[in-house]
Order: structure tokens, then sequence, then C-alpha cells
């Protein structure tokens, strides 16, 4: 058996695996357990209960809930790691734990503190003696807390520390000329990759080792947290880079990175076009100082849209054998699902490189040297 055929059943196995996990987890979810100690009555409630709960099964609800973001860290069947709360009022800092703010069937629940907290669609508010949100208090609050898109960034930024360091020390200790070992063979390939195939085309070979530690960056931290959140088990599950604060900052980044180290030519394109007539270059003046803007925006929607429509893909096709109950529904589903979950690996691959690539290519429009003077001269001769 070659290389690539043990590395495509690996593959497959995982992508199995996950989804068996997934729909598990989307079972434990959707069973509502009968109250210890009631009778048959409350039994009897509680199964009429149970099967109107699942016979409207809500597909949207569902979805949803498992792609945005959460105070607690989900691990199997009811049991989650409950994340702390830190919040700023008009009577300085308070933190208690995610737990408080639930009830025993996971419910939002009122939580007494220097004010009355309450989960109201995902969102800790202070709300009054009826339940209702205090606008003017809530005004005052800045929420601070560790949710599970933020703890799952820490995970992502240690491993990357990890990884990285480590191959940094074996370097040091080995040196470059030296076969690589490890961390270092798995490292190095794809280091030279976004060197050779990124920085080096759209830069140039003279200043692309300038920006390669901002480019890596990015690079991997978007392609650990695309890895990440194709885990349906702790310490994956989050969905980070679909989350639209995540992507707009590392575009907001890229922003600035470009625009500071923009020269002069850069800007002399933009508001005043060189070898254009003067009513030209009014008209077309706007139009290019818009695109320095939505560029950046353009990055911060495509990597955010691509990642949650896979997410949204994977779930809405488990949902349908919770909706058909029937095992045909699940011969298709299933299927599907394992093919889309392999798709996944590979977006999540190519998501990382189209971001770093687009913003090599605006960090090098940025600091291309045009020489119209001396072409202009020439011509003229």
């Amino acid at each position: 058996m070659t290389f690539r055929s043990i590395k495509s059943l690996l593959v497959k196995t995982f992508s199995v695996f996950s989804l068996l996990l997934a729909t598990q987890a989307f079972a434990g979810e959707n069973h509502t357990p009968a109250p210890a100690g009631a009778g048959v009555e409350a039994t009897a409630t509680t199964e009429a209960h149970g099967a109107k709960k699942e016979g409207d099964f809500n597909v949207t609800e569902t979805i949803l809930e498992h792609i945005k973001d959460d105070h607690s860290w989900h691990l199997w069947g009811h049991t989650s790691i409950h994340l702390p709360v830190i919040l700023k009022t008009s009577k300085g800092f308070e933190v208690f734990s995610s737990e408080k703010l639930v009830d025993e069937h996971h419910e939002p629940a009122i939580y007494k503190g220097n004010f009355d907290y309450k989960l109201i669609e995902g969102k800790t508010k202070i709300v009054d003696a009826n339940g209702n949100v205090d606008v003017e208090a809530s005004k005052q609050l800045w929420d601070f807390s560790i949710t599970k898109n933020v703890a799952s960034l820490f995970v992502s930024v240690f491993i990357l520390l990890v990884v990285l360091l480590s191959a940094a020390a074996a370097y040091k200790k080995t040196g470059v000329k030296s076969a690589p070992k490890g961390l270092q063979s798995f490292m190095e390939p794809i280091i030279l990759f976004v060197r050779d195939e990124v920085a080096i085309p759209n830069i140039g070979a003279k200043k692309a080792g300038k920006y390669m530690p901002f480019l890596l960056t990015i690079f991997f931290l978007i392609l650990i947290n695309n890895f990440l959140g194709l885990i349906p088990f702790f310490p994956g599950g989050a969905n980070v880079s679909g989350n639209i604060a995540f992507t707009m900052t590392l575009a907001v980044f890229v922003f600035i990175v470009v625009n500071v180290s923009a020269n002069k030519s850069y800007w002399e394109h933009i508001f005043w076009m060189p070898g254009m007539h003067w009513s030209m270059k009014l008209f077309l003046a706007p139009i290019e100082l818009i695109g320095v803007f939505t560029k950046p925006i353009s990055l911060m929607i495509r990597l955010f849209a691509n990642i949650t429509a896979g997410h949204i893909l994977v779930l809405s096709l488990i949902c349908l054998i919770f909706i058909f109950k029937t095992v045909f529904a699940s011969a298709i589903a299933v299927p599907f699902a394992v093919f889309i979950g392999m798709i996944e690996l590979l977006v999540a691959f190519l998501q990382a490189f189209i971001f770093t690539m687009l913003a090599a290519m605006y960090i090098g429009m940025a600091t291309e040297e045009h020489h119209h003077d001396a072409h202009g001269e020439a011509a003229h001769h």
C-alpha cells in the first residue's frame, strides 16, 4: 500500500469518525429524559413533550446553535466546560462562571450579582425585576467574557507557538543546512511554499523577507483554526474562522500593513493617476479610494462566508437524519456528509492560502516602484 493510499484511508476514517461523533452530539442534545422520581403521569407528560420536541425538529435553530459562539464548551451529552464571564459595569469588574447564567435544563436563568444578569440571544444583559432588559444599565456594560471562540483561539495560538518555536529551536541546534527532522520536516515545505509561491511572486525577492513573519502568522493562524473547526469534539468544534469579528480583525491588520508600507507611487496612483487627463483623474480618484477599503472588506467576507457555508452544509446533511428518521435518509445523508467533510479539509487549506496570497498581493501593489517619468522620457527620445 502506497503512502498516498494510507493518507486517503486515514482521511476517510477521520471523516466517518467525526460524523458519528457529531451525530451522537445531536442525539444527546435533542433527548430530554424524564425527571428522576417522577410518577407515571409525569413520565407520560415528559414523553409527550419529548415527542413534540422531536417532531418539531427546528433545523435552523439547531444549525445556528452549533456554529455560533457560546459561553460554554460542550464535551459530551450534558457535560460542558463553563467558561468565565468577565463584566465591567458602573460598579466595577465582576467575574463569575457562565454556569450561573443557566438552570439545570440549560435554559437562561437570572444571576444576581452587582446587577441581575441574564443571557439574551447569547449576550449577557442587565435585566430588571421582571426579567426585561434594563437599557440604561446595559449601556454601561462591557463584556470581556472568555467565550468558546476566544478559548479556541487561545488553543490555536498555543499550538502555533509550540510548533513554530519547536521547529525554530531545532534549526538553531542542528543548523539550516542539515536535513529536517520531526516538526521541521512537516513545517519546512509549508514555509517554503508560502515564501516561493506567495510572498516572492507578489512582493518581490528583495522585500519578501520583510513581510514573511506577517504572512506566515496569518496563514498558520487561519489554517489551524480551520482544522480545529472541523473536529467535532474538544478541543475542536469552535467556529472561529466563521466568526465575522475574527476575520474582520485579520482584515484590519492587513489594511494597516498595506497602507503603512505604501510608497509615494501607490498613493499617487490613487489620488492623481499619472498619464491621464485631469478630468479622468477627478473621476477615478474616488473610485480608487473606495478600493482601498473594499479590498480588506472582501478578505473579511470571503473567509467568513466560505467557512460558515461549509459548516452549515455538513450540519444540514446531518439534520436530514433527524428530519426523516429513516434508514434511507441516513444512507443518503452520511455519504454526502463524509464527502463534504473531505472537501472541507481542502477548503480549510485553500482559504488560508487565498487570504495570505491576496494579502501579499495588496502589499506588493502598495510597495511596487513605478517609473513613469523614466519610461516617458525614453519614449520621447
